[in-house]
């Protein structure tokens, strides 16, 4: 018996394997299981983290006990509407959904909630409703926490004297997200460029300003474009605040594409978040510098056991009530806590962990 909760509740790595059960609106339902259904909506199936994220919440539900209808949007807010619409139609028990855009759901959730279906809020934070009833993610603040001391550490901001050099890119504008990775990394950079260590030689450190929407490595390389040509004819670039590895991938193009990665010219260092195959390999390769590591399968278990929780009509286990407000309610969340990865910890991280296989990335 389904009960709501009680209480405050590269560019792209292209994947051609077939996935159960994914992809466009009205696709079949896995067979529901003992415990009922579970609908589970994800933004893209053109990054890799998000196939993990689908085949490891699907692991973890069908393991409980749950059919699961999973879903992928391909990054067109108007389809992961319908898709959503769908599950409802179906009576799903519950839904988990990675929003593509964290404000534009407001009516198909009304929707779940006359139907008495509650919600999970997947790593990015759905906004501007109240049927929200919980949220999985990680300490995104954290995240960016992490990008700012690495480049600290590597530039040795504490002792050195600089100025360096150093452009900031940050997240898609509509990912609720994209705040946190910013705040966070700013709350380390940001003393450093006041203090003129730190030199943000185009004058853009505002997200107006570095935001890269839907997180494109296109973008993002057509924007590197721009400022190494207005900006960097005449001086190197020391450092670059990437807040996702698509972007880190977009932005090396840029600079390999003027010389950068010679050896008289070496790439400046380069932050990441997801460690994404193609950028584990270019941090051991000597590209990218560094990555952030959140662990999905953590994450699929803990959505997993959210959802588990409210449709046997129990509370999850949260450990933040305050954080994340999503301009119509605080909604209460589970915050997991994220890695930095480099060449020194990549093996002990990634591989040792079995998050991968060593050949999956020769």
């Amino acid at each position: 018996m389904r009960m709501k909760p009680i209480g405050a509740a590269l560019f792209a790595v292209s994947l051609t394997i077939p996935l159960a059960s994914c992809g466009g609106v009205g696709d079949a339902a896995r067979d529901a299981g003992e415990n009922g259904t579970i609908g589970i909506s994800m933004p893209t199936q053109s990054w890799e983290r998000w196939v993990r994220d689908g085949d490891n919440m699907v692991a973890e539900l069908e393991e409980a006990g749950y059919g699961t209808d999973l879903q992928y949007a391909e990054d067109v807010v108007e389809d992961q509407a319908a898709q959503i619409e769908n599950m409802i139609t179906k009576d799903v028990d519950a839904l988990v959904i990675a929003a593509v855009d964290g404000e534009s759901l407001t009516e198909v959730l009304d929707s779940a909630a006359e139907n008495d279906i509650p919600v999970i809020s997947y790593d990015r934070l759905i906004r501007g409703t109240e049927h929200v009833d919980y949220y999985a993610t990680f300490d995104n603040f954290e995240v960016g926490v992490l990008q700012g001391r690495y480049i600290e550490k590597a530039l040795d901001l504490e002792n050195e004297e600089g100025p360096f050099t150093i452009e900031l890119f940050g997240g898609s504008p509509d990912d609720n997200n994209s705040y946190f990775f910013y705040d966070g990394a700013m709350s380390v950079l940001e003393p450093y460029i006041e203090d003129g260590v730190l030199n943000v030689v185009s004058g853009q450190t505002e997200m107006d300003q570095i935001a890269t929407m839907r997180w494109d490595g296109a973008e993002a390389q057509e924007r590197m474009d721009n400022l190494l040509s207005a900006h960097y004819s005449d001086r190197d670039l020391d450092a670059v605040l990437s807040p996702f590895d698509g972007i880190s991938t977009g932005v090396i193009s840029s600079l390999k594409g003027v010389g950068y990665g010679e050896e008289d010219k070496p790439l400046p260092v380069i932050t990441g978040q997801d460690a994404e195959v193609a950028s584990v390999k270019s941090i051991i390769a000597g590209e990218q510098t560094q990555t952030v590591f959140k662990d999905t399968r953590e994450l699929a278990e803990v959505a997993a056991g959210m959802a588990d929780a409210v449709v046997q009509g129990e509370e999850p286990e949260v450990n933040d009530t305050e954080s994340y407000d999503n301009g119509e309610r605080v909604v209460p969340a589970h915050l997991l806590e994220p890695v930095s990865v480099d060449a020194d910890n990549y093996e002990e991280e990634l591989v040792e962990s079995g998050y991968y296989e060593e050949s999956d990335l020769k």
